[in-house]
């Protein structure tokens, strides 16, 4: 898989920043929640962590369903990168 350093800017293809890294634990899982709420159909929020989100992933799916898509741009430990685009 391809290295991905995108997760200090917004681009030009609506991809919007989210690095877990600096938010809180308990605070983590609202914060991204209200960031996906907020993201219009097209636009997609890059997500950036230092550890596989699978608990995450499986409440985004049952939140969300078919409403956002889950693509990993870098799996690597460490170094998680995942786009949740909304459709």
């Amino acid at each position: 898989m391809q290295t991905v350093h995108a997760c200090n800017h917004t681009t030009a293809e609506a991809i919007y920043p989210f690095d877990a890294r600096g938010v809180a634990k308990r605070f983590r899982h609202a914060a991204i929640f209200g960031a996906l709420d907020s993201l219009q159909p097209g636009e997609t929020m890059r997500f950036c962590n230092d550890h596989d989100p699978l608990p995450l992933l499986g409440q985004l799916q049952q939140r969300y369903g078919e409403q956002v898509s889950i693509t990993y741009r870098q799996r690597e430990p460490g170094a998680i990168v995942i786009d949740f685009a909304r459709l």
